[in-house]
C-alpha cells in the first residue's frame, strides 16, 4: 500500500524529531544548462521592469523583423558541486538538526555526483534526464547510479534523448530499475514546460504513465512549482498508485524548499523505502510559502551577483550566461559585450540586484503575492 505523508514545517516544527535524516533531492550546479526563456513570463507582472522588457521586444521586432528569442540564451547556476552540497547540508543540519542525504541532479549531466563520489564513495551519482515525448518532453530524476555503470548509463540516456522511441525509453528505464539502490522520479510531471497547452499536456502525462509508469518509482512534488500544480500531481499519484516524493529544484542559493524525512541509514536504504515499502514523508520548508515569482527573482539575484571568492571564470555573471549566435556558436556574454551590455540588460540586472533592498523586497512581496493555495 502506498503511504505518503505531507508535513508543513511552519505548522509543526517538531515533526523532524521523529526522524534521523532528511533527504535533499533534485538541485542543480554549474554543470546544468538553464534556458532563459522564462524571463518574459516571470517579469510580466513586475512593475516597470515587465513593461521595459516588452518595449525592448517590440523594438527588436520592428528593427529585425524577428522575435527576440530568450531561449537562445542560457545560464549556468553559480554553485560548484561541493558548494551546492554544503548549502543543502547546512539547511538540514542547522534548521532540522538531522543528518543530511543530498542528491544533486543536473540536466543530462552526472559530473557533479561523479566528482563528489571521488571524495565520498557514498555520494549519489544522479541526473535529471530529458525525455522527448510527442510534441513535448519530460524530466526524469535518476538518483544513485552505480559508480561502475554511471558513465555508460549516461551515454545511453543521451542517445535516447537524441533519438527517442517507445522501446528505447522503456528498455532504458527498465535497465535503471534493475540497479540496486537506484531511484527513478518523474520530476514536476504536471508542468507544461514546452507550453503545448494544459489539455494536450494532461493527455501526454497519462500516456507517459501508461507506457512507462511501471519503471517510475515516485512522482515529484516540486519545491519551485505552484501548489495548484503539485495538487494535480497528488491527484495523479492517487490514481496511479505511485508514492509522492520531494524535489526542491534549487538553481541558486536558496536551499531546497521541500525535503524527505527518513530513518534510513543511507541513500540506497531510502530508495528501498520508496521502491519497496512505497512509503514517503515529505516536508515543505518555510521558503515555499513565499510568492513564486519573488523566489524566481531571488534566484536570478543569486545568478547575477558577483562572487569575488570564486575562481576566475565564475566570479561575474557575464561569465556564467551564454548566448547562441546565428551561426550556432556559443560564447559567454563576457566575450561578446563590453561592460554591462545593452541598456535593457543593465536595467534588468540593476532591478534584480535592487530586489534585495528590504523596502523593495517588501513591495515586491505584496505585488507578486499569489492567491493562498497551501494552508498557512
Amino acid at each position: 500500500m502506498t503511504r505518503t505523508h505531507l508535513y508543513l514545517h511552519w505548522r509543526d516544527r517538531n515533526v523532524a524529531r521523529r526522524f534521523r535524516r532528511a533527504v535533499s533531492l533534485h538541485s542543480h550546479t554549474l554543470y546544468s544548462r538553464e534556458s532563459l526563456a522564462f524571463i518574459p513570463r516571470y517579469t510580466s507582472k513586475v512593475p516597470l521592469l515587465g513593461e521595459a522588457i516588452r518595449r525592448h521586444q517590440r523594438r527588436y521586432r520592428e528593427r529585425t523583423g524577428r522575435e527576440l528569442d530568450f531561449s537562445r540564451a542560457f545560464l549556468r547556476p553559480p554553485l560548484a558541486p561541493r558548494e551546492a552540497l554544503e548549502l543543502e547540508r547546512a539547511q538540514i543540519e542547522n534548521v532540522l538538526d538531522l543528518d543530511p542525504l543530498v542528491s544533486l541532479s543536473d540536466h543530462d549531466d552526472i559530473q557533479a555526483g561523479a566528482l563528489l563520489a571521488v571524495l565520498n564513495r557514498d555520494a549519489p551519482i544522479s541526473v535529471e534526464w530529458t525525455v522527448p515525448f510527442g510534441p513535448s518532453f519530460f524530466h526524469i530524476g535518476i538518483h544513485n547510479l552505480p559508480a561502475a555503470r554511471a558513465q555508460a548509463t549516461m551515454r545511453e540516456l543521451q542517445e535516447v534523448t537524441a533519438a527517442p522511441t517507445r522501446e528505447r525509453i522503456s528498455q532504458t528505464l527498465a535497465a535503471v530499475h534493475e540497479f540496486p539502490g537506484a531511484l527513478v522520479v518523474w520530476n514536476h510531471p504536471a508542468w507544461d514546460e514546452a507550453r503545448i497547452g494544459s489539455i494536450e499536456h494532461a493527455q501526454l502525462l497519462g500516456q507517459f504513465l501508461e507506457r512507462f509508469g511501471e519503471w517510475i518509482h515516485a512522482l515529484e512534488l516540486n519545491g519551485l512549482r505552484p501548489w495548484r500544480e503539485n495538487r494535480l500531481v497528488i491527484r495523479v499519484a492517487g490514481r496511479s498508485g505511485h508514492p509522492l516524493i520531494s524535489g526542491g529544484d534549487r538553481h541558486g542559493t536558496e536551499p531546497n524548499a521541500n525535503l524527505n524525512l527518513t530513518n534510513a541509514q543511507n541513500f540506497a536504504e531510502f530508495a528501498e523505502e520508496i521502491r519497496r515499502d512505497r512509503h514517503s514523508d515529505v516536508l515543505f520548508m518555510p521558503q515555499y510559502r513565499e510568492p513564486l515569482r519573488l523566489r524566481m527573482i531571488e534566484t536570478m539575484h543569486a545568478i547575477l551577483r558577483d562572487y569575488p571568492e570564486f575562481p576566475a571564470g565564475r566570479r561575474y555573471w557575464r561569465d556564467r550566461v551564454f548566448y547562441t549566435s546565428e551561426d550556432g556558436s556559443v560564447q559567454p556574454l563576457s566575450a561578446a559585450w563590453r561592460g554591462e551590455g545593452p541598456w535593457i540588460v543593465q536595467a534588468f540586472v540593476a532591478f534584480i540586484r535592487a530586489s534585495r533592498i528590504p523596502q523593495l523586497r517588501g513591495a515586491l512581496r505584496l505585488a507578486l503575492a499569489d492567491a493562498p493555495e497551501i494552508a498557512p
